[in-house]
């Protein structure tokens, strides 16, 4: 299958996997700042925006080996929330191919088990799959002020959400369901060792879906990873607070020359 993919800007080029139930034309407008400094594959996942549903994307896995189909040789991958977690499993999959990773407001593993305390209680996305069913409209919306909640920009962080999520319009709900699964079961932490190249872990200080903790358990597993926190930023922080997370994404584009010759960057 064919993903649809908005390509703009120039330089190095950057993939960016948006998260559950949105499209890739979420980004917002620092988007367009970004633009300057490399060449943005905005991609719609797939059964979202613009893209086609495949059978194929029912697991991470096969979300990854899709979403790979159009993933440049050499480039970056920045992935937010789910997409995060996809480009962790594209890294593990065919880590010649990417260059380095984003991961923004991410996690190796969604739910809170007895060894990992960073999570959501399976309660909770339990709720949501529920709430599929019952009244799909409302439970987008719920998720949707969940993911600003201790933000210090919450209302227009939302307001911003609603309005980008309004120009596409949500997935079908079966879709959603899939995507609650993939959530659901997916665990990376095992694999996390194993992937030797450079990586920018961003998250929000406040985010109540993928805690700042989880965040740093990740950049502390990856190898050759960079942390950095949003100071009082939700689950959205390149929408509520786009500066510090520009200014940590170019940062890291720069020096990327430098990270991949060196062994153990700094983190």
């Amino acid at each position: 299958m064919s993903l649809h993919v908005d390509v703009v800007g120039e330089g190095r080029d950057l993939v960016m996997l948006h998260g559950w139930a949105l499209h890739g034309g979420m980004w917002g407008p620092w988007i367009e700042r970004l633009a300057t400094h490399a060449r943005l594959h905005l991609v719609d996942l797939p059964g979202h925006g613009r893209s086609p549903w495949c059978e194929e994307a029912r697991d991470l896995a096969g979300l990854a080996r899709t979403v790979a189909e159009v993933v440049p040789e050499g480039a970056v991958v920045l992935g937010w929330s789910l997409g995060g977690m996809i480009a962790l499993e594209l890294a593990r999959r065919e880590p010649d191919r990417i260059a380095a990773l984003v991961l923004m407001a991410t996690t190796p593993r969604f739910l809170a088990g007895p060894d990992w305390d960073h999570g959501l209680r399976a309660s909770v996305l339990g709720w949501f799959a529920q709430g599929l069913a019952a009244d799909f409209g409302r439970t987008v919306q719920d998720f949707l002020v969940l993911q600003v909640r201790g933000d210090e920009r919450a209302h227009e962080t939302l307001r911003s959400m609603r309005r980008q999520l309004g120009d596409q319009g949500p997935p079908q709900p079966d879709v959603l369901e899939t995507g609650l699964e993939v959530l659901g079961e997916a665990d990376l932490r095992d694999a996390l060792p194993g992937l030797a190249l450079p990586a920018l872990v961003i998250s929000g200080q406040n985010d109540r879906l993928t805690p700042a903790a989880a965040g740093r358990e990740l950049a502390a597993a990856l190898p050759l990873a960079r942390y950095r926190v949003i100071d009082r930023a939700g689950h959205a922080p390149f929408l509520s607070h786009p500066e510090p997370v520009l200014r940590e994404i170019t940062g890291f584009l720069a020096r990327l020359p430098a990270a991949r010759r060196l062994e153990g960057t700094s983190r």
